[in-house]
């Protein structure tokens, strides 16, 4: 097969660096930035973000190959701000979501400990119980 062997995609070689800044000569204000062993759910995640960020004029991403696990990410910036700053600060935020995402799922989680107490319809439309089906939806909630 040409994969390669799956501890590659994902283990930093000892003279692997995992974030690579290259700043863009042509275009102001703009930097490349390589991130090894990564692929399209970081990037993604990262180029939400920083497109909701108002110093951004324009972020993207490629994965040059599927085997190459490695991803790069076309920041540009108005000029108030650097792109590895705001990448930073991008991340920061990112990870300041995900624990806030964990706060929640665990906390409802929890209430399943209570004794059980759990509201039968979560979403407040107010059909405890019954077919979904028989009140218009076309998909069904478990």
């Amino acid at each position: 097969m040409n994969a390669p062997p799956r501890y590659e995609l994902y283990v930093l070689e000892d003279s692997e660096r995992p974030v690579e800044v290259v700043e863009d000569t042509k275009i102001p204000n703009a930097a490349t930035i390589k991130v090894v062993k990564q692929d399209h759910t970081l990037a993604n995640l990262i180029r939400a973000q920083l497109l909701t960020m108002p110093e951004i004029l324009f972020a993207g991403y490629k994965v040059p190959h599927p085997l190459q696990p490695y991803f790069l990410i076309k920041i540009q910036t108005d000029g108030s701000i650097t792109p590895t700053a705001i990448l930073e600060q991008a991340c920061t935020k990112l990870i300041g979501t995900m624990v806030t995402l964990e706060n929640k799922f665990k906390r409802e989680f929890s209430f399943k400990d209570v004794g059980g107490v759990v509201p039968d319809d979560p979403y407040g439309t107010g059909a405890a119980g019954g077919s979904d089906w028989a009140q218009g939806k076309d998909y069904l909630d478990f």
